[in-house]
């Protein structure tokens, strides 16, 4: 449906004057998050700590709440200071991580970490410039930090926000190109006297009410000035760029099982995919190449049985592995003479390594359940 100018003119009048009915809203309704100063603290001029702010920002990005919080618990709870991250041993920072995906985020946040405690002493910058200027943190980060951290008055422009404003302005451009647009529309509404509760209330508005799909605008306290709700097409909105189809690869992994249980895993190098990241012997495939799928790939002579395949789905490429098994006795492979670097994690340990998703279900697929952490209790 066509606008006129008129319309236009309406909507855009309204909708860069929202912020006041969204902070009522969001002091009624906002979520409750283990790393969230709530709006009734914020008001008094309590902010949350720039460390929690950090923290939380890096593991959701690609990621979802639900998935977060049991990593970010488990993260404070071991390391409640920035300093306390900073002199922590990388392999056990990456064994947290695991599971998160990423993991140039882990390596980031572990540098980050280092250079707040031994350069700023333990305090974060509170400026976005300042913000920016340490590892690992972007344009989006740098701003969540400064407004909620610090209430600067910074323009925060996640997913949940892209999708709020596109369906406010019926923007038609598609993302990536609408996102300069976006982040102006955001800067002039943002309040300058609460910006990091109006960053969470429009991150809640698109996260509970304006979903992706079915958003519930009758409960929306912004749907008067929304011109997609108006004209019904918010489901449209953000529109975005066709998706480019991911590349196949193929390669192998081989799960080597010791009389005891114990199974045959190695580092992989520090930097690029996965980069320091525990993993099963495997063969050299990459995002551009695929490498063999059989048992000439195998890291040493047994008897490998194929036991099935899986498939994992990175950023830019698809990954299929071939799956091989070899159980062995002590007399084939002595215990205490791992082949080249590896190391042998035993049935209690393996679940508590830096394994990334794509080892896990290749372990899974040669040893069912062999990964899952026990229940506790």
């Amino acid at each position: 449906m066509a606008r006129t100018e008129a319309s236009v003119t309406d909507a855009q009048a309204s909708s860069t004057d929202f912020s006041r009915p969204l902070l009522a809203w969001y002091d009624r309704h906002h979520r409750s998050l283990p790393w969230r100063t709530p709006p009734d603290e914020t008001k008094l001029g309590v902010l949350p700590d720039p460390y929690r702010v950090w923290l939380s920002e890096v593991m959701l990005q690609q990621t979802t709440v639900g998935a977060v919080k049991r990593y970010f618990e488990a993260f404070t709870d071991a390391w409640p200071t920035v300093e306390a991250l900073a002199t922590a041993e990388t392999d056990d920072v990456m064994k947290a991580w695991a599971g998160l995906g990423y993991y140039s985020r882990a390596r980031n946040l572990k540098k980050c970490a280092e250079t707040v405690a031994s350069e700023y002493d333990g305090r974060f910058p509170d400026t976005e410039a300042g913000l920016k200027a340490l590892p690992g943190i972007g344009d989006y980060t740098a701003a969540a930090i400064a407004a909620i951290a610090f209430n600067r008055p910074a323009a925060v422009v996640d997913g949940n926000i892209e999708r709020v404003i596109t369906r406010l302005h019926a923007i038609e451009a598609p993302l990536p190109q609408a996102k300069p647009e976006i982040r102006t529309l955001v800067a002039q509404a943002l309040p300058h006297d609460r910006p990091g509760d109006f960053a969470q209330a429009m991150m809640d508005l698109g996260a509970t009410i304006c979903t992706p799909r079915r958003p519930a605008c009758v409960l929306c306290p912004i749907t008067d000035g929304c011109t997609a709700r108006r004209e019904g097409t918010a489901e449209r909105f953000p529109v975005k760029a066709p998706k480019m189809e991911k590349p196949a690869r193929r390669g192998a992994a081989f799960v080597a099982v010791r009389a005891d249980g114990a199974v045959l895993l190695r580092q992989r190098p520090p930097t690029g995919l996965l980069g320091g990241m525990t993993e099963v012997p495997g063969s050299h495939w990459t995002a551009r190449q695929d490498g063999a799928t059989d048992i000439s790939a195998a890291p040493f002579p047994a008897d490998w049985r194929e036991t099935g395949s899986i498939r994992h789905v990175f950023t830019h490429f698809a990954l299929e592995l071939s799956v091989f098994r070899a159980d062995l006795h002590n007399d084939q492979l002595p215990g205490d003479q791992p082949p080249g670097d590896g190391w042998w994690s035993s049935p209690d340990t393996l679940p508590g390594e830096a394994l990334p998703t794509v080892m896990k279900k290749a372990i899974e697929a040669a040893i069912p359940g062999a990964t899952r952490k026990p229940r506790k209790g």
